[in-house]
């Protein structure tokens, strides 16, 4: 017999209530039974949320765990954070036992400030330690590149991240690095990329009931200072002062409520930008963001507090990392119309690619970069910039899919980015995107504009007369039912559109099928006669559909770069209405 609504009912509440009884953390168990309660009561909001609480087993992939903090199987709670980690501490004594037998694994764990963080990574060590893994954690709430930094540091096989980067208050996630032992040397300190999210969550399905999973009283080793302090000093030694200088610089930083207030500032300071502001609201960590409706700096208000301090002080540029600092954002008064405005994250990379360029170059024998390798790299959604800066200056460059776990692996990496605010300028460092190290970065080539009477907006004017003015934009849309999402790629499979702003399309790739130098993903890239880009591929992280755009329009001189800006503008709206009509929009 089919099973009817009551009977699906009772399994439910069964469920929850069984989950209730063996959950570690009062809180998450009390609110639990609660829902139970107002289930049997009738509130159907109560019941859709037992309902998605319980759908299914949050999943573990190459972006770790990330989810809404609550209780049942498929939100992040102290139950699922515990499997996680037996299932991870499984996985580290048997690929360390393969490939280096005798060895004891070895891991850090580190957290930021969100709520449960540092009761989710002290879970882990614990859970470490029991398992026979030599275990460091962090010794307060401090940034993911510091833990990132710390994996190499250290010489671990493994790494966790307790944290959901710059996703809403009720968030949280669980980030995972491998090191020595347990990966090639080319991820080592990276982020997990495909295969091992699959053996690390197959070890966690593996894991017994909760009662099995043993944690360690005592044993593991919580770090001192000194770790974050040798970070600091090595970001801040990044700065190259006697090839650039210029320290003449005031700069607003903000942390957006995150954990990277302290360490920037310390970092930017030992580099000899001395003249640094923290918004004030927004300069201790708080789980709560309240000065903002959402901790990116890539959404709208976010920036408000901080522009409206630069704007008080007159300051030169804006420089904010999201909670875990491990992006970076940039805003300054554009001379164009004297209003400030952050720039887009193609706009820095192409700055940083192009001040690496002069970096390399200042420090090669006899001030040329002739004969030095290196190679640039950039995710296949970000501007191809980047590509003819690298190009022109000697040095090869490649695409790889979106993710710095792809970018850090790129051998010979010198430095990389993607469009979505993330930069690595010391690969050597820290193999991930760093907001910190890039800001001492960002500092440096704004100075050194600024003590050449220009702006990073007359830099930028540079780059575009020297390869074309490259300008951007994206379109995504929203969807309730993930369902939506395959329609939407089916439909431009089986109809591939034939031009794009009245240029037609001459290249079109299915990204899924893999190309010579990227391995398959969900994606389609358009290329049109006049240059024009279009790709178009679901989120990886949320239920929408994202589509990247790409103009290129040249100018002779400084003076026709408006009209150009104008024409670019005008092209890519273009662009945007024949993507919305090939969507069916």
């Amino acid at each position: 017999m089919p099973m009817t609504s009551s009977d699906a009912d009772f399994r439910l509440l069964d469920e929850a209530r069984a989950w209730a009884s063996q959950d570690p953390d009062p809180a998450t168990s009390a609110s639990l039974l609660e829902l139970v309660r107002l289930v049997e009561e009738g509130d159907p909001a109560a019941r859709q949320e037992l309902e998605d609480s319980f759908r299914g087993t949050l999943q573990f992939g190459t972006a770790g765990l990330r989810a809404a903090l609550g209780p049942g199987p498929n939100r992040m709670n102290r139950v699922v954070v515990r499997r996680a980690a037996a299932g991870l501490a499984a996985f580290l004594v048997d690929a360390v036992g393969q490939t280096s037998p005798g060895t004891r694994p070895r891991a850090v764990v580190g957290y930021d400030a969100r709520y449960n963080s540092d009761i989710f990574a002290a879970e882990t060590a614990a859970i470490f330690t029991a398992a026979g893994i030599e275990t460091f954690l962090m010794p307060s709430a401090l940034p993911t590149p510091v833990l990132a930094y710390a994996v190499r540091a250290l010489g671990c096989d493994g790494g966790v991240m307790v944290t959901a980067s710059h996703n809403p208050p009720q968030d949280n996630g669980y980030k995972v690095y491998l090191g020595r032992h347990a990966v090639p040397d080319s991820g080592n300190g990276a982020q997990i990329v495909t295969p091992y999210d699959a053996e690390i969550a197959a070890r966690i399905s593996a894991v017994g009931p909760l009662e099995s999973i043993t944690l360690a009283p005592e044993g593991w080793t919580v770090l001192d200072g000194s770790i974050a302090g040798d970070y600091q000093r090595a970001a801040a030694a990044l700065a190259l002062r006697d090839h650039f200088p210029a320290r003449d610089l005031r700069i607003v930083l903000t942390p957006l409520h995150g954990v990277g207030g302290g360490t920037a500032l310390a970092v930017l300071q030992a580099a000899g930008f001395t003249d640094v502001t923290l918004v004030a609201e927004q300069a201790e960590p708080d789980p709560g963001f309240p000065t903002v409706s959402f901790p990116n700096p890539e959404e709208p208000g976010a920036l408000d507090l901080a522009l409206e301090t630069a704007a008080r002080l007159d300051a030169d540029i804006v420089i904010a990392n999201d909670p875990d600092a491990d992006r970076a954002a940039v805003a300054a008064k554009d001379p164009d119309t004297g209003a400030w405005r952050m720039l887009r994250g193609d706009e820095v990379g192409a700055l940083l690619g192009a001040h690496v360029v002069a970096r390399l170059a200042a420090t090669a024998p006899g001030g040329e970069a002739q004969g030095v390798t290196g190679v640039f790299a950039n995710s296949i959604v970000s501007s191809r910039l980047l590509a003819r800066i690298a190009t022109a200056a000697g040095y090869a460059h490649e695409e790889t899919l979106t993710g710095f776990k792809w970018i850090s692996r790129v051998p010979g990496l010198v430095y990389g980015y993607e469009e979505a605010l993330g930069y690595c300028v010391a690969p050597d460092l820290v193999k991930d995107k760093d907001g910190i190290s890039a800001a001492v970065l960002i500092a440096e080539l704004a100075a050194a504009a600024k003590a050449g009477g220009k702006t990073i907006f007359d830099t930028l004017d540079e780059l575009y007369l020297k390869h074309g003015l490259h300008a951007s934009d994206q379109l995504s849309i929203r969807v309730a039912d993930l369902g939506l999402l395959d329609a939407m790629m089916n439909r431009l499979r089986v109809s591939p559109p034939e031009s794009f702003g009245s240029s037609a399309v001459e290249v079109f790739t299915d990204l899924s099928q893999g190309t010579d130098q990227l391995p398959p993903t969900d994606g389609l890239l358009y290329v049109t006669r006049d240059l024009t880009r279009v790709i178009i591929r679901p989120s990886g992280t949320e239920p929408k559909l994202k589509c990247y755009l790409e103009v290129i329009h040249h100018a002779a001189s400084a003076a026709e770069l408006p009209a150009a800006r104008q024409s670019a503008r005008a092209s890519l709206d273009a662009v945007l209405r024949d993507v919305s009509e090939a969507l069916g929009l």
